[in-house]
Protein backbone atom coordinates (compact mmCIF):
# COMPACT_ATOMS: atom_id res chain seq x y z
CA UNK A 1 0.00 0.00 0.00
CA UNK A 2 1.21 3.55 -0.87
CA UNK A 3 0.69 6.49 1.57
CA UNK A 4 -1.79 7.92 -1.73
CA UNK A 5 -3.52 4.62 -1.44
CA UNK A 6 -4.20 4.63 2.11
CA UNK A 7 -5.02 8.25 2.81
CA UNK A 8 -7.75 6.96 -0.43
CA UNK A 9 -8.98 4.42 1.38
CA UNK A 10 -9.29 7.07 4.55
CA UNK A 11 -10.94 9.12 2.95
CA UNK A 12 -13.47 6.53 2.15
CA UNK A 13 -13.31 5.29 6.40
CA UNK A 14 -14.02 8.10 7.24
CA UNK A 15 -17.48 8.22 5.98
CA UNK A 16 -18.02 4.69 8.23
CA UNK A 17 -16.75 6.26 10.91
CA UNK A 18 -19.24 9.38 11.19
CA UNK A 19 -21.67 6.61 10.29
CA UNK A 20 -21.31 4.75 13.77
CA UNK A 21 -19.76 7.76 15.43
CA UNK A 22 -22.76 7.84 18.27
CA UNK A 23 -22.95 4.37 18.38
CA UNK A 24 -18.68 4.32 19.02
CA UNK A 25 -19.91 7.17 21.95
CA UNK A 26 -22.92 5.09 23.22
CA UNK A 27 -20.32 1.65 23.97
CA UNK A 28 -17.03 3.26 24.81
CA UNK A 29 -15.50 1.45 21.92
CA UNK A 30 -14.95 1.94 17.99
CA UNK A 31 -18.33 -0.29 16.58
CA UNK A 32 -17.63 -3.70 14.99
CA UNK A 33 -18.61 -1.81 11.61
CA UNK A 34 -15.97 0.31 12.18
CA UNK A 35 -14.23 -2.10 12.81
CA UNK A 36 -14.55 -4.38 9.73
CA UNK A 37 -14.35 -1.94 7.52
CA UNK A 38 -10.77 -1.07 8.62
CA UNK A 39 -9.53 -4.69 8.77
CA UNK A 40 -11.12 -5.01 5.73
CA UNK A 41 -9.16 -2.08 4.48
CA UNK A 42 -6.51 -3.59 5.41
CA UNK A 43 -4.55 -0.12 6.80
CA UNK A 44 -3.57 -1.60 10.33
CA UNK A 45 -0.08 -2.84 8.69
CA UNK A 46 0.35 0.52 6.94
CA UNK A 47 3.93 1.20 9.02
CA UNK A 48 4.74 -2.21 9.96
CA UNK A 49 8.28 -2.93 8.09
CA UNK A 50 7.97 -4.56 4.54
CA UNK A 51 10.26 -7.61 6.18
CA UNK A 52 7.16 -7.96 8.85
CA UNK A 53 4.23 -7.80 5.95
CA UNK A 54 3.54 -4.24 6.30
CA UNK A 55 3.75 -1.75 4.03
CA UNK A 56 6.17 0.27 5.62
CA UNK A 57 5.19 3.19 5.46
CA UNK A 58 6.40 6.93 7.82
CA UNK A 59 5.45 9.74 9.35
CA UNK A 60 3.46 11.71 6.96
CA UNK A 61 1.51 8.47 5.77
CA UNK A 62 0.50 7.90 9.65
CA UNK A 63 -0.20 10.98 10.21
CA UNK A 64 -2.58 12.25 7.04
CA UNK A 65 -4.36 8.78 7.42
CA UNK A 66 -5.28 10.01 10.95
CA UNK A 67 -6.09 13.28 9.73
CA UNK A 68 -8.62 12.21 7.38
CA UNK A 69 -10.07 9.53 9.68
CA UNK A 70 -10.98 12.21 11.93
CA UNK A 71 -13.14 13.98 9.61
CA UNK A 72 -15.74 10.78 10.05
CA UNK A 73 -14.93 10.74 14.24
CA UNK A 74 -11.77 11.86 15.95
CA UNK A 75 -11.81 9.10 18.71
CA UNK A 76 -12.42 6.24 16.35
CA UNK A 77 -9.45 8.03 14.90
CA UNK A 78 -7.65 8.14 17.93
CA UNK A 79 -7.78 4.97 18.30
CA UNK A 80 -7.11 2.98 15.02
CA UNK A 81 -4.12 5.43 14.56
CA UNK A 82 -2.67 3.85 17.95
CA UNK A 83 -3.53 0.29 16.70
CA UNK A 84 -1.33 1.07 13.47
CA UNK A 85 1.51 2.75 15.82
CA UNK A 86 1.33 -0.04 18.41
CA UNK A 87 2.07 -3.09 15.34
CA UNK A 88 5.22 -0.69 15.01
CA UNK A 89 5.85 -0.50 18.53
CA UNK A 90 6.17 -4.27 19.03
CA UNK A 91 8.51 -4.89 15.73
CA UNK A 92 11.26 -3.54 18.74
CA UNK A 93 11.25 -6.83 20.20
CA UNK A 94 13.72 -9.46 20.01
CA UNK A 95 13.15 -12.08 17.08
CA UNK A 96 11.67 -14.56 18.99
CA UNK A 97 9.15 -12.10 20.59
CA UNK A 98 8.23 -10.48 17.21
CA UNK A 99 7.57 -14.66 15.99
CA UNK A 100 5.05 -14.41 18.83
CA UNK A 101 3.06 -11.65 18.06
CA UNK A 102 3.60 -11.74 14.36
CA UNK A 103 2.48 -15.43 13.72
CA UNK A 104 -0.37 -15.55 11.48
CA UNK A 105 -1.02 -11.62 10.86
CA UNK A 106 0.95 -8.51 9.67
CA UNK A 107 -0.51 -6.62 12.40
CA UNK A 108 -0.96 -7.66 15.64
CA UNK A 109 -3.03 -5.70 17.99
CA UNK A 110 -2.11 -4.15 20.77
CA UNK A 111 -2.87 -1.37 23.70
CA UNK A 112 0.16 0.11 25.12
CA UNK A 113 -0.22 2.61 27.88
CA UNK A 114 2.93 4.16 28.04
CA UNK A 115 3.38 5.59 31.69
CA UNK A 116 5.98 3.31 34.03
CA UNK A 117 3.52 3.06 36.40
CA UNK A 118 4.21 -0.75 37.31
CA UNK A 119 7.15 -2.75 38.66
CA UNK A 120 9.43 -5.43 36.31
CA UNK A 121 11.00 -8.23 38.72
CA UNK A 122 13.62 -9.91 36.82
CA UNK A 123 13.24 -13.57 36.88
CA UNK A 124 15.53 -16.66 35.44
CA UNK A 125 13.60 -16.37 32.76
CA UNK A 126 12.69 -12.81 32.26
CA UNK A 127 10.31 -10.68 34.50
CA UNK A 128 7.70 -10.26 36.59
CA UNK A 129 4.81 -7.60 36.12
CA UNK A 130 2.94 -5.76 38.62
CA UNK A 131 1.26 -2.98 38.42
CA UNK A 132 -1.83 -0.72 37.40
CA UNK A 133 -2.00 1.43 34.30
CA UNK A 134 -4.25 4.05 32.82
CA UNK A 135 -5.43 5.13 29.11
CA UNK A 136 -5.00 1.70 27.41
CA UNK A 137 -6.56 2.86 24.30
CA UNK A 138 -8.14 0.06 22.25
CA UNK A 139 -7.67 -2.61 24.50
CA UNK A 140 -11.20 -3.83 23.76
CA UNK A 141 -9.88 -4.61 20.48
CA UNK A 142 -6.31 -6.14 21.35
CA UNK A 143 -5.15 -9.58 20.88
CA UNK A 144 -2.23 -8.13 23.23
CA UNK A 145 -1.31 -5.41 25.94
CA UNK A 146 2.31 -3.74 26.29
CA UNK A 147 3.07 -2.22 29.44
CA UNK A 148 6.21 -0.16 31.10
CA UNK A 149 7.45 -0.87 34.33
CA UNK A 150 10.17 0.19 36.19
CA UNK A 151 13.26 -2.64 36.67
CA UNK A 152 13.14 -3.44 40.84
CA UNK A 153 16.14 -6.01 41.80
CA UNK A 154 15.64 -5.27 45.22
CA UNK A 155 14.93 -8.28 46.34
CA UNK A 156 16.39 -10.69 43.71
CA UNK A 157 19.72 -12.55 45.33
CA UNK A 158 22.96 -11.82 43.22
CA UNK A 159 21.66 -8.77 41.49
CA UNK A 160 23.68 -5.71 40.41
CA UNK A 161 22.18 -2.74 40.91
CA UNK A 162 22.30 -0.88 37.35
CA UNK A 163 20.66 2.15 38.33
CA UNK A 164 17.12 3.39 37.07
CA UNK A 165 15.47 1.34 34.53
CA UNK A 166 12.63 0.73 32.80
CA UNK A 167 11.20 -2.28 31.07
CA UNK A 168 8.71 -2.41 28.31
CA UNK A 169 6.40 -6.19 28.61
CA UNK A 170 4.00 -7.45 25.91
CA UNK A 171 1.46 -10.20 27.44
CA UNK A 172 -1.76 -11.36 26.23
CA UNK A 173 -4.75 -9.74 26.80
CA UNK A 174 -6.04 -12.45 28.81
CA UNK A 175 -3.30 -12.21 31.38
CA UNK A 176 -4.61 -8.88 32.44
CA UNK A 177 -7.66 -7.44 34.40
CA UNK A 178 -9.40 -4.56 32.72
CA UNK A 179 -11.05 -1.95 34.92
CA UNK A 180 -13.89 -0.13 33.50
CA UNK A 181 -13.12 3.76 34.52
CA UNK A 182 -13.91 5.08 30.99
CA UNK A 183 -16.49 7.36 31.47
CA UNK A 184 -16.12 10.55 29.67
CA UNK A 185 -17.32 13.41 28.18
CA UNK A 186 -15.40 12.84 24.88
CA UNK A 187 -13.00 10.73 23.38
CA UNK A 188 -15.74 7.76 24.31
CA UNK A 189 -15.27 5.72 21.66
CA UNK A 190 -11.04 5.42 22.27
CA UNK A 191 -12.15 3.06 25.21
CA UNK A 192 -8.88 4.00 26.83
CA UNK A 193 -9.45 2.13 30.85
CA UNK A 194 -7.20 0.67 32.76
CA UNK A 195 -5.36 -2.56 33.07
CA UNK A 196 -4.00 -3.83 35.80
CA UNK A 197 -1.45 -6.72 36.43
CA UNK A 198 -0.30 -8.80 39.67
CA UNK A 199 2.65 -10.86 39.21
CA UNK A 200 2.42 -12.05 35.91
CA UNK A 201 5.42 -13.72 34.63
CA UNK A 202 6.86 -12.56 30.87
CA UNK A 203 9.75 -14.09 28.88
CA UNK A 204 12.52 -11.81 28.20
CA UNK A 205 12.05 -12.33 24.32
CA UNK A 206 8.39 -10.52 24.57
CA UNK A 207 10.09 -7.07 26.80
CA UNK A 208 12.59 -4.54 25.35
CA UNK A 209 14.23 -2.18 27.64
CA UNK A 210 12.69 1.16 27.98
CA UNK A 211 14.82 3.35 26.41
CA UNK A 212 15.71 1.38 23.91
CA UNK A 213 12.37 1.45 22.89
CA UNK A 214 11.14 4.98 23.53
CA UNK A 215 14.50 6.07 21.19
CA UNK A 216 12.95 3.81 18.45
CA UNK A 217 15.04 0.74 19.53
CA UNK A 218 16.41 -2.11 16.84
CA UNK A 219 14.33 -2.15 13.59
CA UNK A 220 14.39 -5.01 10.79
CA UNK A 221 14.56 -3.97 7.17
CA UNK A 222 11.59 -1.89 5.46
CA UNK A 223 10.70 0.33 8.59
CA UNK A 224 9.03 3.52 7.00
CA UNK A 225 9.45 4.92 10.69
CA UNK A 226 13.42 3.53 11.40
CA UNK A 227 14.97 6.11 13.85
CA UNK A 228 12.18 8.17 14.87
CA UNK A 229 11.05 8.42 18.91
CA UNK A 230 8.26 6.59 19.99
CA UNK A 231 7.22 10.33 21.49
CA UNK A 232 7.78 11.89 18.72
CA UNK A 233 5.75 9.90 16.43
CA UNK A 234 2.81 9.52 19.35
CA UNK A 235 2.67 13.00 19.76
CA UNK A 236 2.67 14.23 15.83
CA UNK A 237 0.02 11.33 14.71
CA UNK A 238 -1.75 11.92 18.22
CA UNK A 239 -2.23 15.52 17.23
CA UNK A 240 -3.54 14.79 13.86
CA UNK A 241 -7.07 13.56 15.06
CA UNK A 242 -7.42 17.26 16.57
CA UNK A 243 -6.58 18.88 13.29
CA UNK A 244 -8.85 16.32 11.24
CA UNK A 245 -11.55 18.07 13.37
CA UNK A 246 -10.79 21.46 13.27
CA UNK A 247 -10.58 20.79 9.40
CA UNK A 248 -14.21 19.21 9.86
CA UNK A 249 -15.60 21.80 12.24
CA UNK A 250 -14.83 24.40 9.65
CA UNK A 251 -17.08 22.35 6.79
CA UNK A 252 -19.61 21.93 9.35
CA UNK A 253 -19.81 25.60 10.04
CA UNK A 254 -19.34 26.62 6.39
CA UNK A 255 -22.21 24.50 5.54
CA UNK A 256 -24.89 25.86 8.19
CA UNK A 257 -23.98 29.29 7.42
CA UNK A 258 -24.80 29.07 3.97
CA UNK A 259 -28.23 27.60 5.30
CA UNK A 260 -28.56 29.33 8.36
CA UNK A 261 -31.24 32.42 8.73
CA UNK A 262 -30.98 33.90 11.78
CA UNK A 263 -33.55 33.76 14.61
CA UNK A 264 -35.44 36.60 15.51
CA UNK A 265 -34.57 38.65 12.18
CA UNK A 266 -36.79 39.10 9.01
CA UNK A 267 -35.34 36.44 6.77
CA UNK A 268 -31.72 37.99 7.59
CA UNK A 269 -29.19 35.09 6.27
CA UNK A 270 -26.40 34.38 8.20
CA UNK A 271 -24.19 34.08 5.06
CA UNK A 272 -25.22 37.87 3.95
CA UNK A 273 -23.72 38.69 7.38
CA UNK A 274 -20.21 40.69 7.30
CA UNK A 275 -19.04 38.99 10.91
CA UNK A 276 -19.86 35.16 9.61
CA UNK A 277 -17.87 36.36 6.58
CA UNK A 278 -15.16 37.18 8.41
CA UNK A 279 -15.50 34.19 11.16
CA UNK A 280 -15.21 31.74 8.35
CA UNK A 281 -12.25 32.98 6.67
CA UNK A 282 -10.57 33.43 9.72
CA UNK A 283 -11.29 29.82 10.79
CA UNK A 284 -10.10 28.68 7.01
CA UNK A 285 -7.07 30.30 7.65
CA UNK A 286 -6.00 29.06 10.96
CA UNK A 287 -6.64 25.66 10.29
CA UNK A 288 -4.80 26.24 6.82
CA UNK A 289 -2.17 27.59 9.08
CA UNK A 290 -1.97 24.58 11.86
CA UNK A 291 -2.28 22.08 9.13
CA UNK A 292 1.05 23.58 6.86
CA UNK A 293 2.92 23.90 10.57
CA UNK A 294 2.08 20.15 11.30
CA UNK A 295 3.23 19.12 7.90
CA UNK A 296 6.61 21.33 8.78
CA UNK A 297 7.39 19.32 12.07
CA UNK A 298 6.39 15.68 10.76
CA UNK A 299 9.44 16.50 7.51
CA UNK A 300 11.74 17.76 10.16
CA UNK A 301 11.70 15.23 12.54
CA UNK A 302 11.66 12.48 9.67
CA UNK A 303 14.89 14.24 8.02
CA UNK A 304 16.50 14.52 11.53
CA UNK A 305 15.77 10.90 11.96
CA UNK A 306 17.26 10.29 8.38
CA UNK A 307 20.33 11.91 9.60
CA UNK A 308 20.56 9.89 12.66
CA UNK A 309 19.02 9.81 16.35
CA UNK A 310 17.36 13.41 16.68
CA UNK A 311 18.69 15.20 19.29
CA UNK A 312 17.19 16.68 22.33
CA UNK A 313 15.95 20.09 20.38
CA UNK A 314 14.66 18.40 17.31
CA UNK A 315 12.78 16.11 19.91
CA UNK A 316 11.32 18.52 21.72
CA UNK A 317 10.70 20.82 18.72
CA UNK A 318 8.46 18.38 17.41
CA UNK A 319 6.47 17.67 20.95
CA UNK A 320 6.13 21.72 20.78
CA UNK A 321 4.44 21.34 17.47
CA UNK A 322 1.86 19.00 18.35
CA UNK A 323 0.96 20.75 21.22
CA UNK A 324 0.29 23.94 19.19
CA UNK A 325 -1.62 21.86 17.22
CA UNK A 326 -3.71 20.71 19.21
CA UNK A 327 -4.34 24.72 20.49
CA UNK A 328 -4.87 25.98 17.44
CA UNK A 329 -7.09 23.38 16.88
CA UNK A 330 -9.44 24.30 20.10
CA UNK A 331 -9.16 27.91 18.79
CA UNK A 332 -10.71 26.92 15.95
CA UNK A 333 -13.18 24.94 17.02
CA UNK A 334 -14.35 27.41 19.43
CA UNK A 335 -14.66 30.36 16.97
CA UNK A 336 -17.09 28.55 14.61
CA UNK A 337 -19.27 26.71 17.48
CA UNK A 338 -18.87 30.40 18.86
CA UNK A 339 -20.64 31.92 15.81
CA UNK A 340 -22.91 28.74 14.52
CA UNK A 341 -25.79 29.40 16.85
CA UNK A 342 -27.69 27.10 19.94
CA UNK A 343 -29.05 24.51 17.22
CA UNK A 344 -25.37 22.88 16.85
CA UNK A 345 -25.50 21.50 20.94
CA UNK A 346 -28.17 19.67 19.70
CA UNK A 347 -26.77 15.96 20.51
CA UNK A 348 -27.67 14.82 16.64
CA UNK A 349 -25.42 17.38 15.41
CA UNK A 350 -21.47 16.39 14.40
CA UNK A 351 -20.02 19.74 15.87
CA UNK A 352 -21.01 19.62 19.23
CA UNK A 353 -19.01 15.75 19.57
CA UNK A 354 -15.87 17.06 17.61
CA UNK A 355 -15.77 20.25 19.93
CA UNK A 356 -15.80 17.84 23.24
CA UNK A 357 -13.89 14.67 21.47
CA UNK A 358 -10.93 18.07 20.89
CA UNK A 359 -11.12 19.66 24.46
CA UNK A 360 -10.83 15.82 26.19
CA UNK A 361 -7.98 15.23 23.42
CA UNK A 362 -6.10 17.99 24.47
CA UNK A 363 -6.03 16.45 28.08
CA UNK A 364 -3.41 14.03 26.84
CA UNK A 365 -0.12 14.85 28.85
CA UNK A 366 1.72 15.15 25.24
CA UNK A 367 -0.13 18.38 24.55
CA UNK A 368 0.21 20.01 28.35
CA UNK A 369 1.05 23.09 26.90
CA UNK A 370 2.97 24.37 29.91
CA UNK A 371 4.99 21.21 30.53
CA UNK A 372 5.90 21.07 27.37
CA UNK A 373 6.61 24.81 26.47
CA UNK A 374 8.83 25.11 29.66
CA UNK A 375 10.53 22.02 28.73
CA UNK A 376 11.21 23.11 24.99
CA UNK A 377 12.06 26.51 26.06
CA UNK A 378 14.63 24.97 28.72
CA UNK A 379 16.22 22.84 26.15
CA UNK A 380 16.37 25.39 23.72
CA UNK A 381 18.21 27.44 26.13
CA UNK A 382 20.60 24.98 26.49
CA UNK A 383 19.62 22.84 29.11
CA UNK A 384 19.08 19.04 29.31
CA UNK A 385 16.21 16.67 29.54
CA UNK A 386 15.86 15.12 33.30
CA UNK A 387 15.07 11.51 33.44
CA UNK A 388 11.60 11.85 33.87
CA UNK A 389 11.40 13.69 30.28
CA UNK A 390 9.89 11.77 27.76
CA UNK A 391 10.48 13.55 24.77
Amino acid sequence: MTEDELVAACTDLADVLAAHADEGERLRRVPDPVLSAVHQAGILDAVVPTSLGGSGLGLAALCDATRVLAHGCPASAWTISFLMQHAWFVTKLPAEGRADLFAGTTAPTVACPLAPTGVAVPTDDGYRLTGRWEYATAVRHADWVMVHGVVDTSGVEGADDGGFATRFAVVPVDAVAIEEVWHTSGMRATGSETVVLEDVEVPAHRTVAGQDLLDGGPTVPGDGLAGLPIMSVLALSAASPALGAAEAAVEHYRARTRARVLAYSLGDRAAEQPAAQIRLAGAVDAVAAAGEHHRRAVGAITAAAAGGSPDDLARVTAKLAAASTVRSARAVMGAVCEGAGAAVYQQSHPLQRLQRDVEVLKGHVAFDWDRTAELAGRIMLGGSLGPTDMA
